[in-house]
């Protein structure tokens, strides 16, 4: 036990820097070359040297690698990049890529304003704000497609702006709008249920094979938008049914359900738009309410209708 505590002792007053006799010198071993004669015969360095008790080849074996050393770098030259924009590199093509990525940064810029007007109590101007960016969040991906300009690059820039606007920019307003209607800790808990599904919800999109027909689980811009939408226009319910829904609207962004897309939306039969709009003009708050319902409900409903026809 002696002879390994000393060895262990050894190992660790290795000097940091170059061995005796490397012509590669580090400043760190002329700090510490006073004191190496008192180390060794503090610790019986010389006894243990003659006696071939510890070879230096066995110091070397274990010794740890100092992060002072230098490191060993690649040749930047022989390193690939990867460009931002694919393709031929055009001045008229740059301008266009940087509208697309304008777009998208003009998402996230919005995203942070609504959480200064949140946190200074001007809740409707953040919902505005949030609703905003729901309309650049989609300006920015039909601008790509048809200007010609989609990247990988522009795919994660998106990701992260959603993550910001829609995963935490929608929470922290509804959180906002529901101080004094609920316990402070019910709505921590519902809001940041969305920032949780939304990152989860944003993960798995960029990583899964994508459907042209529908989404799976409530796309995050959508769920960003009902709860813009809904503190805006100030619907009358009880605060613990808000929370709720709130929580329920988490989950279903999470969830393996298809929802349709907007596409397909528009290519319903215009009667099927005549009740909304007949709604709207009548009541709006219950109109918007009964069109959320039946949107989260049409998940479930093409579900069980997919796996019966399977």
């Amino acid at each position: 036990m002696r002879r390994s505590s000393t060895f262990a002792r050894q190992v660790l007053l290795v000097r940091v820097g170059r061995r005796d006799g490397d012509p590669r010198a580090t400043d760190l071993t002329l700090t510490e070359h006073r004191y190496a004669d008192r180390q060794r015969r503090r610790y019986g360095l010389d006894r243990l040297s003659r006696s071939g008790a510890v070879t230096r080849a066995e110091i070397e074996a274990v010794m740890p690698v100092s992060p002072a050393l230098p490191m060993a770098h690649t040749d930047e030259a022989t390193a690939g990049s990867i460009p931002l924009l694919p393709g031929e590199r055009t001045m008229a093509r740059r301008m266009k890529f940087a509208l697309v990525n304008a777009c998208t940064l003009s998402s996230l810029m919005l995203g942070m304003l609504a959480i200064f007007l949140a946190m200074q109590g001007e809740v409707r101007i953040a919902a505005l704000c949030l609703i905003a960016c729901v309309i650049f969040d989609g300006l920015d991906g039909a601008l790509a497609r048809r200007l010609g300009v989609a990247s990988p690059f522009g795919a994660q820039m998106d990701s992260l702006a959603d993550m910001c606007s829609f995963g935490l920019a929608a929470p922290v307003v509804v959180y906002a709008s529901l101080a004094g209607s609920v316990s402070t800790a019910a709505a921590a808990v519902a809001c940041a249920l969305v920032a949780a599904c939304a990152a989860i919800r944003l993960a798995r999109f960029n990583v899964s094979p994508k459907d042209g027909r529908f989404f799976c689980g409530v796309p995050t811009t959508m769920a960003a938008a009902v709860l813009a939408l809904t503190v805006a226009i100030g619907l009358p319910v009880p605060g613990l049914v808000l929370v709720a829904g709130v929580a329920l609207l988490a989950f279903a962004m999470v969830s393996s359900f298809p929802y349709a897309k907007l596409a397909r939306l528009v290519k319903l039969p215009p009667w099927l738009w005549l009740a909304p709009v007949l709604g709207a003009l009548v009541d709006i708050r219950l109109t918007f309410a009964l069109i959320v319902v039946g949107y989260l409900v049409s998940g479930p409903v093409l579900w069980l209708r997919q796996r019966r026809t399977a």
